[in-house]
């Protein structure tokens, strides 16, 4: 049993045995559930990293509060893990419970010309994309091709070519690990922003997603907002495109920059862009293009005194090109913003590289570049 294992390793038989003894009934059922030294690599987009000390699928409510007790109680650290699309797990593995969220379910609920959808934590993002263009529902479509599980979407404010998450959701079911309760938190309350969200940062740590709500449009227009969107339908003399018009485009445009999961293709062996694209004030887009004497750098507005830069154009200006390679890693050939694992990759060298990307950004235009993957058991060592 795992708490045989436990007694054998640095908590000693008299405490343990007290532990059990406490224990509830919900938490020794969920001793069931847990795997040993579970290989995290294979569940990751990016193919690379070591074992979970201890694992469990948890498909209920119930058993991922049992799963955050049962690590409570024997002080071990926890990481809630979903599709994988956006982590980077140390070599050494995470030497806490892992629990990978798999709570499945998906409801609609039409509203005249609105349709909510509600759906588990658990469930694959891009299948519910595709159901939802299917039935001719928008507010999805240029999210289309996102890897990863739906429980993901609010903590980055998941969004591409245009879109954002936090434009269809309505609120989310939450564990609030602080008082053992589930709570729905309402959209205005999640504290969105580009890439960011109250789970991503000050709530970090307290709340664990267990279902999510949007709210779509029946027969509505699909948003085409972004300029290599528009570039793509235009070039195909599409002029009043469909919803599944839009979804097929972004997947052509992504496919183009390993952005969708192929396992035949190396270059889609990532974690997704690596790096947010910086947002800076006007004055200093200024100061940045006097600096580097160049006016062509791509700035895209995202309110009257900040615009968007292009992460990928700075990194290729600082002398990391598409298809660099660092060991086993290396930039991506088809887009310098994804870091990819060539093959026997290892979470060292993704830091390296991460660390060399960074610091050229820096010297070059004065701007720290942020990352968007988790990092997961790098509290020791890689």
């Amino acid at each position: 049993m795992i708490l045989d294992s436990i007694r054998r390793g640095n908590v000693g038989f008299d405490v343990k045995r007290r532990i059990l003894k406490v224990m509830p009934p919900a938490q020794q059922n969920f001793e069931q559930l847990l795997r040993e030294n579970e290989p995290l690599a294979p569940m990751t987009t990016l193919g690379i990293g070591g074992a979970a000390r201890y694992f469990a699928d948890v498909t209920t409510v119930e058993a991922l509060s049992s799963g955050i007790e049962w690590a409570r109680s024997l002080k071990l650290p926890l990481f809630v893990l979903g599709g994988g699309s956006n982590i980077v797990v140390a070599d050494l593995g995470f030497a806490g419970l892992v629990l990978r969220m798999s709570i499945r379910g998906i409801e609609t609920r039409g509203l005249e010309d609105e349709v909510l959808i509600s759906a588990g934590a658990g469930e694959e993002w891009d299948p519910l994309v595709a159901r939802c263009v299917a039935g001719n529902w928008a507010g999805f479509e240029c999210l289309s091709g996102i890897p990863g599980r739906v429980g993901a979407t609010p903590i980055q404010n998941v969004g591409a070519y245009g879109q954002e998450t936090s434009e269809s959701l309505t609120s989310v079911h939450a564990l609030d690990q602080v008082t053992g309760n589930v709570v729905e938190i309402k959209a205005a309350a999640c504290e969105f922003g580009y890439r960011t969200s109250r789970f991503k940062e000050r709530d970090r740590a307290r709340f664990v997603i267990a279902r999510v709500t949007y709210r779509l449009s029946v027969n509505g227009k699909p948003a085409v907002r972004y300029p290599e969107l528009q570039k793509y339908l235009g070039e195909r003399g599409v002029n009043d495109p469909s919803l599944a018009d839009v979804r097929d485009a972004v997947l052509t445009i992504r496919r183009r920059k390993a952005m969708v999961i192929d396992s035949s293709d190396t270059d889609s062996r990532s974690v997704g862009s690596f790096f947010v694209n910086p947002v800076v004030s006007i004055a200093e887009l200024e100061r940045i293009k006097q600096h580097l004497a160049n006016d062509d750098l791509p700035a895209f507005p995202v309110s009257e005194d900040r615009v968007k830069l292009s992460a990928a154009w700075l990194i290729e200006r600082a002398g990391i090109a598409r298809g660099y390679a660092h060991g086993n890693v290396g930039t991506s050939t088809k887009h310098a913003l994804a870091i990819v694992n060539r093959g026997g990759g290892t979470a060292r060298e993704v830091i390296e590289l991460k660390d060399l990307i960074q610091r050229r950004v820096l010297d070059l235009a004065g701007i720290a570049l942020a990352v968007e993957p988790v990092f997961v058991g790098f509290e020791n060592s890689v």
